[in-house]
Formats: C-alpha cells, sequence, structure tokens
C-alpha cells in the first residue's frame, strides 16, 4: 500500500528555504537521505519563499520548473525536503506526471528498508499506514462511484470508504500486536530491574557512531555504517565497569530534525528504553558543523517521550576527523562527569567513557571491613567467588579479616541470606 521507491530510481531533489532553521547543512542531510533510501539523485531544485504555496508548496513558476527536470532528466521521482499537504502531493503529480514523495515519506521508506526485528517492521507499518491514511484519495477519484457487481452490492459503499475502512482495521490489528510486543518488552525491562542491574541506553543524531561506540565497549558485532539510520531495533549487551559492576547498555534508534511524529508514536516501545534508563550516553558528531542544532533536535526528541530528566552525560565522538583533539573528560564545577571526548572508529578514549559511565553507578557499592570467624568459610568463599575481597589478613585467634567491596544489593542479599551479620562489620579497618 505504500509507496516505496526502488533502489536506483532517478530523483530530482526539491529543497525550498522557508524558514531559517532550513539552511545549506540541512540540504547535505537530505541527500544523505535520498542515497540513504538507495535512490539516485539526478538534480537538485533550491529556491527560497517566505510562506509556503497552497496549490504546490512551492509556487506555479518553480513547480514548472521542476517539470521541465523531470522530463530532461528522465526522473521517476520528485523528492521535497519538506512536508507536503496531501493536496499538495496531489496537485504536484498531476504536474509533474511522476512520484512525488515528502520528507516524512522518505524516511518511513528508510524505516522500511532497514527494520529487521517483528517488533519493528510493526511499528513502521503501523506509521506507514498512518501517514498513508491522509493521503488516500491521490489518484483515485474514479472510486469515488459506488461499487457494483457479485458480491459487492448493497451498502451503498464507495470503494474510497471500503479502502478507508480496511486501513482503520488493519491499523487496529498491528496496535494489538505492538501491545502484545509492548507488554513483553516491559516483563524483559522489570527482569532486569529484578536483577537490579542499570541500563545505559545510547542516543543521538542519526550517523553519529552510536553503534560503532556500542561495538568498541562490548566487543560486538552490531551493524554500524556511514549512513542515517543505520539501527532501528534496540539491542542490549553487559557492559562490566570499572570497580562498579555490571550495567546493561543499549543501542537505539538514531534521531533527526523534524522526525515524524507518527514514527515517534509507532516507536514508543522502543524509546521507552531511554526514558526507563538509569543513564543516558548523547552521542554526538563533534566534526559536524551542525552539532549544536543536532544536540537541541536530539534534546527536543528526549524531552516529547518523557526522557530529558534522565541523567546525560555527552559523548563527543570523531574526535580523530578534529585537528589536535586528544582523548579526555570535561567536568562541571562540582567535579561531575559532562562530555568525554572520543573516536570509536579510531578507538580512541574508550576506557574514558568506562570510567564515567562506572563514577555514576558507583554509589551502588558498598566497601567495608569484615572481620569473619573461623567458622565463616562458607562467607569468606562467597566473596571470593563475587571478586569482592581487595585484602585479606589473619588474626590471632584463626579470624579473617577482610577489605571488601561489592554491588549494595549482593552486601544486602548476604545478610538476608543470614551469611552476613552485623556483628561482622567493623566501623573502622582493624
Amino acid at each position: 500500500m505504500f509507496e516505496r521507491p526502488k533502489a536506483g530510481e532517478r530523483a530530482v531533489l526539491v529543497h525550498v528555504d522557508v524558514a531559517a532553521s532550513m539552511g545549506e547543512e540541512d540540504l547535505n542531510e537530505f541527500h544523505e537521505l535520498v542515497v540513504s533510501a538507495g535512490a539516485e539523485p539526478v538534480a537538485i531544485v533550491t529556491g527560497a519563499r517566505r510562506t509556503p504555496d497552497a496549490k504546490y508548496y512551492i509556487g506555479s513558476g518553480k513547480a514548472e520548473e521542476i517539470a521541465e527536470v523531470v522530463l530532461s532528466e528522465g526522473a521517476d521521482v520528485v523528492l521535497f525536503n519538506h512536508a507536503l499537504a496531501p493536496s499538495q502531493e496531489r496537485n504536484l503529480e498531476a504536474l509533474l506526471k511522476c512520484r512525488v514523495l515528502d520528507r516524512t515519506g522518505l524516511i518511513l521508506d528508510i524505516f522500511a528498508q532497514r527494520a529487521d526485528s517483528h517488533e519493528g517492521r510493526l511499528q513502521v507499518e503501523l506509521a506507514q499506514l498512518k501517514h498513508l491514511s491522509t493521503r488516500l484519495i491521490r489518484g483515485w477519484t474514479h472510486l469515488e462511484r459506488q461499487k457494483g457487481g457479485i458480491g459487492l452490492r448493497g451498502p451503498g459503499e464507495t470503494q474510497l470508504e471500503t479502502d478507508r475502512r480496511l486501513l482503520n482495521e488493519r491499523i487496529k490489528q498491528l496496535r494489538k500486536r505492538l501491545d502484545k510486543v509492548q507488554r513483553r518488552r516491559e516483563q524483559s525491562r522489570k527482569a532486569r530491574k529484578k536483577a537490579e542491574l542499570p541500563t545505559v541506553s545510547l542516543v543521538g543524531y542519526t550517523n553519529a557512531g552510536k553503534s560503532t561506540l556500542f561495538n568498541k565497549l562490548t566487543d560486538s558485532g552490531v551493524y554500524a555504517a556511514d549512513q542515517l539510520f543505520a539501527t532501528l531495533d534496540p539491542t542490549f549487551r553487559r557492559l562490566e565497569l570499572p570497580q562498579a559492576g555490571a550495567a546493561i547498555i543499549a543501542d537505539t534508534v538514531g534521531f533527526i530534525r523534524h522526525l515524524p511524529h507518527d514514527l515517534v508514536a509507532a516507536f514508543q516501545s522502543t524509546l521507552e528504553e531511554s526514558r526507563n534508563a538509569a543513564l543516558l550516553l548523547h552521542v554526538i558528531d563533534s566534526h559536524s558543523v551542525e552539532r549544536h542544532t543536532m544536540i537541541e533536535q536530539v534534546n527536543l526528541v528526549l524531552k516529547e517521550i518523557g526522557a530529558s530528566e534522565v541523567p546525560q552525560i555527552e559523548i563527543f565522538n570523531k574526535i580523530d576527523l578534529l585537528e589536535g583533539e586528544e582523548p579526555r573528560i570535561d567536568r562541571d564545577e562540582h567535579g561531575n562527569v559532562r562530555r568525554v571526548w572520543v573516536s570509536a572508529q579510531a578507538d580512541l578514549g574508550m576506557e574514558l567513557v568506562l570510567e564515567a559511565i562506572a563514577e555514576q553507578f558507583r554509589d551502588r557499592r558498598v566497601h567495608h571491613w569484615l572481620n569473619l570467624p573461623a567458622d565463616a568459610g562458607r562467607l569468606r568463599a562467597r566473596l571470593f567467588e563475587l571478586e569482592a575481597v581487595r585484602s585479606e589478613a589473619f588474626g590471632e585467634q584463626g579470624e579473617w579479616h577482610l577489605e571488601i567491596e561489592l554491588e549494595a544489593r549482593e552486601f544486602e542479599l548476604l545478610k538476608r541470606q543470614k551469611l552476613l551479620d552485623d556483628e561482622m562489620v567493623l566501623a573502622d579497618p582493624p
């Protein structure tokens, strides 16, 4: 039902400056989106308007110019770097005699190509159908007549009404399926919470290097490429932190300016991984001249999904592309980590990222000195099994003096299992 450009289609790109935020860099990003979708850009038509034209968005003169370019280049599709109204798409298609797709449709197409998991495909189809529901009338005016023929007489329903009804039924089915998937995801999230392992979620603008960083930190083989939206489906791995135990790290979908609201709504369950995380690593392309705008766009989406209050560390990635930049940690006036400068591709500063994460979770660990009687061998063995013993000495009566450091939950579990009691914990080092 959704009109997707096929790989290799010849595309004319249209970009019109109608606001201060839509600059030349945005045109470069649009070109990357088109290439990521598999189309072949053959021409770019640019212009400027104070306000969009109601009929064509671009004005009749510019529309005629595009028609000439389409004809001379033999283009299959015209792609707009803007959100078009359904009527504008219809008018443009009638004039240009080829398919017209706006920025939202293009991003939806890329998501449709990249979604690998069952949930991802359901989410993308839901977003596509919601987008398509406003455009059903396009090119189908001949279907406004009432249905007829064997098995089709009676209710007086037009073909267009039937299409809309079937579309709405499919949307309801998809939502029910996604509800089931979301419940399973919530169960997995509760299981991680029960294990008391904090979750670290990678967020950031698309193509900032999140998946490459994820692979370096976890020694994984997650797909990473120099293209927009290389990752759609969230991936989880266990991450061992220096002197801070373990955490779960999640690689998530990238954000982009003007991210379609239907996509944000469809991917709510996926984006919840960021909202429920204990820490966000905001990965930023430090080499991009638009990085400040990208940071703002990511924070806007985080606010939209209710994740703006989650603690955040900025990871300025790709410093290998900056002259004279070295890996380092920047701190605020209180000594807290604010940002880390790294290059995931060049494997620079990965240990600093681990250290920065570990600092956030060390308050979950306890440091004590214990005095264990000679009959507490089972507790001593358990502490060594947990790799909690930092030093050990022997007393004159055969007791053990241990210095330990472990996660607070493990310490409390030992007490609940009655292996450890308060009398064994020393107020001061022996």
